[in-house]
């Protein structure tokens, strides 16, 4: 590609004008706030109870690439007391929704274990939103480590 001196001069006024206001965003990670508020509009508006759900996660990771986590509800999955869903927040991922597991009556418990990459040292939190509408929340602490140092 033939360029003349004019348009060297604009590509690098753009490079400058892009470097100037382009590299200055906000944070690129979710925080606590971000959290509450996807919460309360899981809950309808109101922040969800203590209760009923049970999350376990390490509390020491030392691989932040693969964090198992498991989240189960006290529930006899009919009638009144039916889970519909359980979402997993972490307030120091880009995004704080990590994933929502969907249940049934057919499902028979409601519970659920996967892995998680976590950046960096930050809460995990579960909730679950029940037939009836109220949602119940557990949260754990997880701090992730750099080759097993801990901190």
């Amino acid at each position: 590609m033939n360029m003349n001196r004019r348009q060297a001069m604009a590509m690098s006024a753009g490079a400058v004008v892009f470097a100037a206001t382009g590299l200055a965003t906000t944070g690129a990670l979710a925080s606590a706030e971000d959290v509450d508020k996807a919460m309360m509009e899981l809950a309808g508006g109101k922040m969800p109870e203590a209760g009923k759900v049970s999350l376990t996660a390490p509390e020491i990771a030392e691989n932040g690439n693969t964090v198992p986590i498991s989240v189960e509800v006290d529930s006899a999955m009919a009638d009144g007391d039916m889970v519909e869903s359980i979402t997993i927040y972490a307030d120091g991922n880009p995004n704080p929704d990590v994933v929502t597991f969907h249940f049934t009556a057919l499902s028979g418990t409601a519970m659920a274990a996967t892995r998680m990459r976590l950046a960096k040292t930050q809460n995990v939190v579960a909730v679950a939103k029940m037939a009836d509408g109220s949602t119940f929340v557990d949260k754990k602490e997880v701090k992730v480590t750099i080759g097993g140092c801990g901190g």
